[in-house]
């Protein structure tokens, strides 16, 4: 096998070959390969200077009340508009935001991220919601009738455009409405590739990413799944592109638990999950998002990225940005939703997948801990300090956005209320100012959450989340509380004189008119253990003028000295400080902040200049790692002597190959994550870094080598000690997932030999189906993984687990609504003995008859008397409630199998 020097290089090859990145980026890429190691800017390519407005159209404002019903007419439950259920459609349109240009423009913002515009299925009857936050799209060519027209849409681009604002859709590749149902079924639970292959039209096994990277993806059928896909009689046509009412562009295998292989592969809630590693979806989904292009947006956030396999962003995301690039559309910026809080993972989507950016939800962590008193001041040095996960070539992590809150997980101010209680008003809001400064003064592009600067609560994340501004009939909005004011969400919500919309607006139009603060360098310069001052330089590395910030997360008044590169006055931009302070001839300066208090300077004169040429010294490798561990990763970490503004540029080669340029870093401490995972383990790589002052000095280091590490491997399922049944799929987890991984499982049972349950190949998860129909249940079984890549192999540990034969997994209870009545201490009772299960021979599945009165009852499946492991709907561990509707008293007799997790309810 091939192995390529890197990622970037594996890009251009994927690139070259499908002619999908076009001459200019080609040449960004190939500028700094083959040369000799010097020094080279900060990557600042994409855009790092926008300061983004994140609205909900459904819930921003109403501009056009005539589409309210999309023209569905008045039913709910068929127009999904209902202006009294959080759940439903509101009234919010792109007319609304066009109409409210004038209160963006007043907050400062550069532009305006609108959640998905395309047609949904107004209602989902089964899920009692209607498509209002844009996610359930049936038609990827056309606005929703409910927002307003294509025409309304390009009319609200020239509008912001004509105000200096972008224009950023909201844009869903992983998944469609669910319209897609299964012959076995609605809503299924998730059935593993190694359980049951696909299959193509003449029946045989194939393995999809294999058939994908061959470009061989051969035919398949609807019989080709583990469930067999059908559509529902009137809506064969549903969809549009019409290639979407194909049932064989889906993956067709049942419901995903968010994790492992499922993660990728299986239906959110009965979504249906685009086959993203056929041929058909990656072309079809290029062209969609290239078609609408010439609605003149200015870029893509991308939903759910993390659960579409990579080959499919190695594809999409180059071939957007031609398309942009063909259509004369500057700076088209692509980011993705990464759900996740670690850096090691978030950071491989633009190193290792072309992404420009992910949005920055590790930073939304630190910020929260800051802003609530939960984290030290030290633990946002650490945060910052760890940025360089996101550095290489030709992008960083100034260009991430950033945020405080969203519609999934919540509203700050509702997190600064969960964190704080009984704190007063006055502190809230305080703290509020507080997380502000720090999103909208720090590196990245910040973003703020419509609504936010009014105040805005909530009680939780998702529908607590996405109140209307324009006025609202919903009990659970009225009552929300809003910092900073006495008003309700009753009344519309748009007051300019709000303090939290005066103070984001003087924040950025600090911002926007500060090259230092759009795009510059981030150096921490103090972070007081415990609840105290954090402090940050911001620096353009042309004007060399230096801004500084410091931000107080205690709450008294405190007095801190901070070193900076400069000599001389700095004058106050904003903020609770001295309208001037002064540098000692050190360069540190003193400064008083109160509780919670915020302020920004900016130097009078550019930095000192170093009086000589700094030097830097380099080594490569984990010994002296403290935090995050990857191995497909190779930390490169310089010393550079002095304490004055430097850029380091960090380049490698591998044994017989060209000098690379990894990336620059221009913020102490210096290092780069060089991605190897194109190289086998164990291979050598040389390194060399290039330290420069940003202007005339530059000197090199001497060469570091580093060796690429070993993969890990380790049993993921079963848990340790956990109970397994008759054919238990024993699952692995690897990292990396190189292209050449083989995983041979194998098991002992009590003392005898180990022996061979199966080997895999086929990503992303290494899995096999262990036969134990002859094993005695309650024997002890051990599994271990070994993985081989390039010729390496590695062992796992071993890992205990206990048979369970056709039992299954663990002694199972029906804990619910109705556990009182049963006899039980409480509702919802797991550890309830009256409401434990019996195993029924006959039938394979665990049984319990509850006698229950006339009513709606709801209820789950736990196992060994714990909420640890439990399953509701569709057999989905931690999944919703399951309901039963009885219009009459009646003994039902429900049953668990314990091998799909499914139960059913037989009423009697």
């Amino acid at each position: 096998m091939t192995m390529l020097r890197s990622p970037r290089a594996r890009i251009l090859a994927v690139a070259a070959a499908t002619a999908l990145i076009g001459a200019a980026a080609t040449f960004a890429l190939l500028a700094t390969r083959g040369e000799t190691p010097h020094a080279v800017p900060p990557a600042r390519e994409a855009l790092t200077d926008e300061v983004l407005y994140f609205l909900m159209t459904d819930r921003f404002a109403n501009g056009d009340e005539a589409n309210d019903a999309g023209g569905l007419g008045a039913d709910p439950l068929v127009s999904g508009f209902d202006p009294t259920d959080a759940g439903f459609f509101q009234g919010g349109d792109l007319a609304g935001v066009e109409e409210r240009l004038d209160y963006l423009e007043g907050l400062g913002v550069s532009g305006i991220w609108l959640t998905p515009v395309f047609t949904n299925k107004a209602v989902q009857v089964e899920d009692a919601s209607a498509g209002y936050h844009g996610y359930w799209i049936t038609d990827f060519t056309d606005v929703d009738p409910h927002l307003g027209t294509r025409e309304e849409l390009e009319q609200l681009v020239d509008a912001a455009h004509s105000r200096g604002m972008k224009v950023f859709l909201d844009i869903i590749t992983n998944h469609t409405a669910d319209v897609v149902g299964y012959a076995e079924g609605d809503r299924m639970p998730y059935v593993a590739k190694d359980v049951a292959p696909y299959t193509d039209a003449d029946g045989e096994d194939f393995d999809d990413r294999a058939a994908a990277a061959s470009d061989d993806f051969p035919a398949t059928t609807a019989s080709s799944f583990p469930y067999v896909p059908v559509l529902a009689d009137g809506e064969e046509d549903l969809k549009s592109p019409a290639w979407l009412n194909d049932v064989t562009v889906y993956h067709n295998r049942g419901n995903t638990t968010f994790t492992d292989e499922d993660s990728q592969y299986g239906d959110f809630f009965g979504l249906d999950d685009l086959w993203t590693e056929d041929p058909r979806v990656v072309e079809g989904m290029i062209e969609i998002y290239s078609d609408w292009l010439d609605a003149g947006i200015d870029g893509y956030r991308i939903d759910t990225v993390r659960h579409v396999d990579d080959a499919f962003w190695e594809a999409f995301v180059p071939a957007v940005l031609e398309a942009a690039e063909d259509r004369g559309t500057e700076d088209f910026f692509v980011f993705g939703e990464v759900y996740d809080g670690s850096r090691a993972y978030t950071s491989r989507y633009t190193t290792e997948l072309g992404m420009q950016a992910v949005l920055d939800f590790p930073f939304q962590g630190a910020a929260r801990a800051f802003a609530s008193g939960r984290g030290d001041a030290s633990d946002l040095a650490a945060f910052f300090a760890a940025d360089d996960w996101y550095t290489d070539a030709d992008s960083s992590a100034a260009q991430l956005p950033t945020f405080l809150g969203n519609h999934d997980m919540g509203r700050f101010g509702g997190m600064l209320v969960e964190d704080n209680p009984g704190a007063d008003d006055a502190e809230l809001l305080a703290r509020d100012r507080l997380a502000h400064a720090l999103l909208l003064l720090s590196r990245g592009n910040p973003i703020v959450y419509y609504g936010d600067e009014q105040g805005l609560t909530g009680d939780g994340g998702d529908k607590a989340a996405r109140q209307p501004l324009f006025g609202t009939r919903i009990p659970e909005y009225v009552d929300d509380a809003l910092l900073g004011s006495d008003a309700t969400l009753a009344s519309p919500a748009y007051d300019t004189a709000h303090p939290l919309y005066a103070w984001i607006g003087e924040l950025t139009g600090v911002v926007r008119g500060n090259a230092a603060l759009s795009s510059g360098a981030h150096q921490t310069r103090l972070a007081e253990d415990g609840t105290g001052v954090y402090a940050f330089s911001r620096l353009d590395r042309d004007e060399r003028r230096e801004v500084l910030v410091a931000l107080n997360g205690a709450g008294e008044e405190r007095t801190v000295e901070i070193p900076t590169w400069s000599r001389g006055s700095f004058a106050l931009l904003a903020g609770d400080g001295a309208a001037t302070v002064e540098t000692d001839d050190a360069g540190v300066v003193t400064v008083t902040l109160p509780a919670f208090g915020a302020a920004v300077w900016e130097a009078e004169s550019t930095i000192a200049e170093r009086d000589a040429t700094p030097t830097v010294e380099l080594r490569a490798g984990w010994e002296d790692a403290d935090d995050e561990v990857d191995p497909g990763r190779l930390p490169v970490r310089a010393e550079v002597s002095g304490d004055g503004y430097a850029e380091v540029s960090f380049w490698a080669r591998a044994e017989g190959g060209e000098w690379e340029h990894l990336g620059t870093d221009d913020s102490a401490p210096y290092q780069v994550f060089d991605v190897v995972t194109d190289l086998a383990p164990g291979a050598s790589v040389e390194y060399q870094a290039v330290v420069s002052d940003g202007a005339a000095l530059e000197a090199a280091s001497e060469p570091a080598t580093g060796v690429v590490p070993a993969p890990t491997v380790a049993i993921a399922d079963p848990a340790p000690g956990g109970t397994v049944g008759v054919e238990p799929l024993v699952v692995t987890s690897v990292a990396p997932a190189r292209a050449d991984t083989v995983v041979v499982i194998e098991r002992r049972i009590g003392g005898g030999d180990w022996v061979e349950v199966g080997a895999d190949s086929s990503a992303p998860d290494y899995a096999a189906v262990d036969d134990l129909a002859d094993v005695e249940p309650g024997a002890e079984i051990l599994y271990r993984a070994t993985v081989t890549q390039g010729g390496v192999s590695v062992e796992s540990g071993a890992v205990a687990a206990k048979a369970g034969g056709a039992r299954g997994a663990g002694q199972p209870s029906l804990p619910g609504s109705f556990n009182e009545l049963m006899g039980c201490d409480e509702w919802w009772q797991p550890d309830c003995e009256a409401a434990a299960m019996t195993f029924d021979e006959g039938s394979g599945a665990w049984v319990v008859e509850v006698d229950l009165p006339a009513g709606s009852h709801e209820y789950k499946v736990a196992i060994d008397g714990a909420w640890d492991q439990n399953y509701g709907d569709g057999g989905v561990a931690d999944g919703a409630n399951m309901v039963l509707e009885l219009d009459e008293p009646a003994t039902v007799r429900f049953s668990y199998d314990p091998l799909t997790h499914v139960t059913t309810a037989e009423v009697s």
